[in-house]
């Protein structure tokens, strides 16, 4: 990369025409962190997602909401009526000269609009259509409409999480969404690589309920592997013993919660070891603790006794350390296991600080500057970072429109009144 591109991301200057609802909002956020000019297309009077909080001072408005400016950052802001034949045929205009469009709609919806891959790839044969639906653009299921809680219930994740004598539960941040996004992003660059090697552009199939399955792990290759269907426990696991034992993987600690299993493998044995050390040399340590021949430890074989007799005396030292003192010796001792943080703690922790993660940005339309999350990765020869503030609805119509497209203003306004923009 020469030098006069190194204030420039990776995917600068790819243009990329973003069409999603919330289920693909952090897919176009994620390619604006990585420099490309990413165009957030909304419906005349803005997107229905402006009105989800919470909002600046609390105060509801379609120019205030954090859920906004979190996850449409680092995207210019234009306004365009799909519905009506003039403002598909603005967006052509615009496809012509952009490498990526991403889209959520229902399976179908673009092509009844004379805007579906058959059609873009004609005027642009480069051109990555990456659609982001529920549940795929074909199969049984592929009509189906579906939220947060959907995704969450039909991925299996619901099923696992939640204690075993309660209803299932979802995460409470509609989190399926920024699974679905970031794989969304995944997608798009793979079919970026594909085209910088071929030249072809092609279509990207997110389904949110593929995306899902990473987010619980290990319990889907359970059957695979064991023939053994993985169940939820609440703050314990099963599954990594043939005998069916139970194990403790959140513990309650002197404020708050920590993330600690007595794992198996070599990794695991060094760590139950360095625990148990750790006791000793406050004198917590029982005597059946520190006789463990921890290296012929075979989890696979626990039985549900013997992980009772060892989680008994390890709960009553965790409940006396703080989270800040488990994750210092978890660091110091080369340790398995993490304090379960709050947003507070999060915001003022220490490898964020150092490593200038939080950045500050200017809203000069609230007169004021905001705390965000900045750029995802540190890269050796370009930023990724957060470069602007979400758009205001249709503040960049003009730039768009009549700078890039060549519109007068007369005709801006008269595409206003007619209610194409």
């Amino acid at each position: 990369m020469a030098s006069e591109d190194k204030n420039k991301g990776l995917l600068a200057p790819f243009r990329v025409l973003d069409l999603t609802d919330e289920l693909g909002f952090l897919c176009g956020k994620i390619l604006g962190d990585l420099g490309a000019d990413v165009i957030k297309i909304e419906k005349p009077g803005g997107d229905p997602a402006r009105m989800i909080g919470p909002f600046y001072r609390d105060e509801p408005h379609v120019e205030k909401s954090l859920y906004w400016f979190g996850f449409n950052n680092n995207k210019r802001g234009i306004t365009l009526n799909l519905e009506s034949s003039r403002g598909q045929e603005l967006f052509r205009r615009l496809a012509t000269s952009a490498e990526f469009v991403i889209e959520s709609y229902m399976p179908g919806y673009l092509d009844r609009l004379g805007l579906g891959y058959t059609t873009l790839n004609q005027i642009n044969q480069r051109l990555i259509l990456t659609s982001i639906t529920p549940f795929g653009q074909t199969g049984p299921y592929s009509r189906f409409r579906a939220s947060d809680i959907e995704v969450m219930a039909m991925s299996g994740c619901m099923s696992l999480t939640g204690d075993p004598d309660r209803p299932p539960l979802r995460v409470s941040f509609p989190q399926s969404y920024q699974w679905t996004g970031s794989y969304a992003a995944v997608g798009t660059l793979t079919a970026h690589l594909y085209r910088q090697r071929s030249g072809i552009g092609q279509q990207v199939d997110v389904a949110a309920q593929a995306c899902l399955l990473w987010a619980f792990s290990h319990a889907h290759t359970f059957w695979d592997l064991n023939r053994h269907l993985e169940k939820r426990a609440g703050a314990y696991m099963t599954g990594r013993s043939i005998t069916g034992a139970r194990m403790r993987v959140f513990w309650p600690c002197k404020d708050g919660y920590l993330n600690f299993i007595i794992y198996g493998g070599e990794a695991g044995r060094k760590t139950n070891q360095a625990l148990v050390e750790w006791m000793d040399s406050k004198g917590r340590a029982p005597e059946s603790l520190k006789r463990k021949d921890w290296k012929s430890f075979n989890i696979a074989e626990v039985t549900q006794e013997e992980i009772d007799r060892m989680e008994e005396p390890i709960t009553r030292f965790f409940e006396g350390v703080t989270k800040r003192e488990f994750f210092e010796n978890v660091i110091r001792r080369e340790m398995l296991g993490y304090p379960v943080a709050t947003v507070e703690e999060i915001s003022s922790d220490p490898q964020l600080k150092a490593r200038d993660f939080w950045q500050e940005l200017a809203h000069p339309e609230l007169k004021a500057s905001l705390p965000y999350p900045g750029g995802f990765a540190k890269f050796s020869q370009a930023p990724c970072k957060i470069w602007r503030r979400a758009p205001l609805i249709g503040e960049h119509n003009e730039e768009v429109y009549c700078r890039e497209l060549g519109f007068k203003k007369d005709e801006l306004e008269k595409f206003k009144r007619e209610g194409v923009i």
